[in-house]
C-alpha cells in the first residue's frame, strides 16, 4: 500500500489540527468497528495473554463504554482487563492524577502483578503520566491516537478540553515535557496519519530499545480503539513477557494495514 503523503520533516513551531475533510471522515469509525466484528476469527489468532491485569482508559468525552470492545477482546485472549470506573472523561491531567493512581494501586494490590495500561486519545496521556509517577506498578503502556508530543494544541478538541477541564494544555510545561519524554517502562504509540481529531505528529514518540511507533493506515481517531489492525497490535504488544521488549512484527494477518517502521518513526 502506498504510504500516506506527509510533509517531511515535521514543521517547526505551531502545528495545525487536522483539516475539515479528515474531521468529517471520522464517521468511518463505525465501519472500522463492523470490520473488526467480521474479522474476529483472525483477531483471535493473536498471541495469548499471561493473565496479567490491563487497565483501559477512555478518550476525551468518552466513558468505559467506548473501551468495552477492547476489554472484551483482551479478556478473550487471557488478560485480566479492567475499566477505569470514573464516568465520562472530561479531562484534566493534573486533576485526575490522584484518582487514576488510586485505581492503578487498587488493581495492583488486588492482583499482585504489575498493570499494563492502554489509553485511547486523552486516556493515553493519562497512561503515560501514570507510568512516570508509578513505574513500580506499571508493566507496559500502549497509547492510541494520543497527543502527547510536539505541539499538543494541534487537535480539534483543544478548546473544548480547556473549557470543560479548566486546564490549559500549556499551563504546566514541566509536566507536558515529562509526558512527552522517555518513559521508565516499555511503551508503544499507535496512531494514524488520517486521524481527523489529532495531528498525527503529536502522537510520535522517540523510538528506543523499549519504545516504538506503529502507524495504522487509514484509521480514524474515533475508530482507532476498535480498528482490527490496532487491536491486533495492542494484543501483540501486551503478550510480551514482563521485562522484555521486541519491535513489532508487521508480518501478521494485518500486515498490509501498517506503515513500515522507518515511516512510523519519521
Amino acid at each position: 500500500m502506498k504510504p500516506i503523503e506527509r510533509s517531511e520533516p515535521p514543521p517547526a513551531g505551531r502545528l495545525r489540527p487536522p483539516g475539515i475533510g479528515l474531521l468529517l471522515a471520522e464517521v468511518r469509525g463505525i465501519f472500522e468497528f463492523n470490520a473488526s466484528l467480521l474479522l474476529s476469527p483472525l483477531l483471535m489468532r493473536a498471541p495469548r495473554g499471561d493473565g496479567h491485569p490491563v487497565l483501559t482508559l477512555p478518550g476525551f468525552l468518552a466513558s468505559d463504554l467506548s473501551m468495552t470492545p477492547m476489554r472484551r477482546y483482551l479478556k478473550e485472549l487471557g488478560y485480566d482487563s479492567y475499566a477505569w470506573k470514573m464516568g465520562r472523561n472530561i479531562g484534566g491531567v493534573s486533576r485526575m492524577r490522584a484518582a487514576l493512581r488510586d485505581r492503578l494501586a487498587e488493581i495492583h494490590a488486588a492482583t499482585g502483578r504489575k498493570v499494563s495500561v492502554v489509553g485511547w486519545s486523552l486516556g493515553g496521556v493519562y497512561a503515560r503520566d501514570l507510568a512516570l509517577h508509578a513505574p513500580d506498578m506499571v508493566r507496559y503502556v500502549v497509547t492510541l491516537g494520543s497527543p502527547f508530543a510536539s505541539d499538543v494544541r494541534a487537535t480539534n478538541a483543544t478548546r473544548l478540553y480547556e473549557a470543560l477541564s479548566g486546564e490549559a494544555v500549556e499551563d504546566n510545561s514541566e509536566l507536558r515535557n515529562a509526558i512527552a519524554g522517555d518513559l521508565p517502562v516499555p511503551t508503544t504509540s499507535i496512531y494514524s496519519c488520517t486521524d481527523g481529531v489529532v495531528n498525527w505528529r503529536t502522537c510520535v514518540l522517540r523510538p528506543s530499545d523499549t519504545a516504538e511507533n506503529i502507524e495504522v493506515y487509514l484509521a480514524s481517531h474515533v475508530g482507532l480503539g476498535v480498528n482490527a489492525a490496532a487491536l491486533w497490535a495492542v494484543a501483540d504488544r501486551l503478550a510480551q513477557p514482563e521485562g522484555e521488549f521486541r519491535q513489532f512484527d508487521r508480518s501478521g494477518p494485518f500486515a498490509i494495514a501498517y506503515a513500515p517502521p522507518e515511516n512510523a518513526q519519521s
